[in-house]
């Protein structure tokens, strides 16, 4: 069906252009990101593409060891196909996925779209004294 979300988790179809372009130049979290990390980082997570008429409109990817932990990063939808409920969708098609049932812990980190992720059963951490990081703000040469 036209204009009918399409999501897949097929590498082969991702237009690593794209999410790179949209990582390092519009995301608030990996501005600056060089190619190559994008690159690897896709072959070492889950992947998820969205696509309407087979063109790419959005991302979102889990770190996983698939059997107690994973990690949601990279999650986006390009701007001019937001507040359609398109990111709704892929959060919900990564959260029924069957590799990624039955894990203790599930995480993400937001600045704006707790909403969403509380629809889905994430909530701020339980313990956050317990939780550490070690993180570097500007590693991809900004903020």
């Amino acid at each position: 069906m036209k204009n009918e979300l399409e999501i897949s988790t097929d590498k082969k179809r991702l237009n690593v252009r794209l999410v790179h372009q949209f990582l390092c130049e519009q995301s608030y979290w990996a501005k600056g990101i060089p190619f190559a990390i994008v690159q690897r980082s896709i072959q070492s997570s889950l992947c998820f593409g969205a696509y309407l008429n087979g063109a790419q409109v959005g991302f979102a990817r889990v770190i996983s060891d698939f059997a107690t932990f994973a990690n949601l990063v990279d999650v986006f939808i390009l701007p001019e196909y937001r507040g359609k409920g398109y990111a709704k969708a892929l959060v919900q098609t990564i959260m029924i996925h069957p590799d990624l049932q039955g894990l203790r812990r599930f995480t993400l980190a937001t600045s704006d779209a707790h909403g969403l992720y509380r629809q889905f059963g994430f909530s701020n951490l339980i313990k956050p004294e317990t939780f550490m990081e070690r993180y570097v703000p500007t590693i991809y040469g900004s903020e």
